[in-house]
């Protein structure tokens, strides 16, 4: 409040060990990604419970992309929990 400046003196290795240790940190909090699944779309209609036709408007609308792999379609399984979440 009374306006007085304030400085800081950081070292280099201060600053090294400091960026270390938030990286250290950070490994510790994240959790390993889970390899993707992907459902085909009897699979995916059974568990959202619709027809495979529904699933076809809903790629053309965008509300749920499918995925190609050769000649098959697959959906994927995060995007199928995420609707069923709401």
């Amino acid at each position: 409040m009374s306006g007085a400046n304030v400085s800081f003196t950081i070292t280099a290795t201060d600053l090294k060990e400091w960026m270390l240790e938030l990286m250290a940190e950070q490994k510790k909090s994240t959790v390993p990604a889970q390899p993707e699944k992907y459902l085909t779309a009897q699979e995916t209609a059974e568990k959202l419970d619709v027809d495979t036709s529904t699933l076809w408007r809903w790629d053309k609308t965008g509300y749920l992309k499918k995925i190609k792999v050769g000649n098959k379609i697959r959906y994927r399984e995060s995007d199928v929990l995420k609707l069923m979440e709401g």
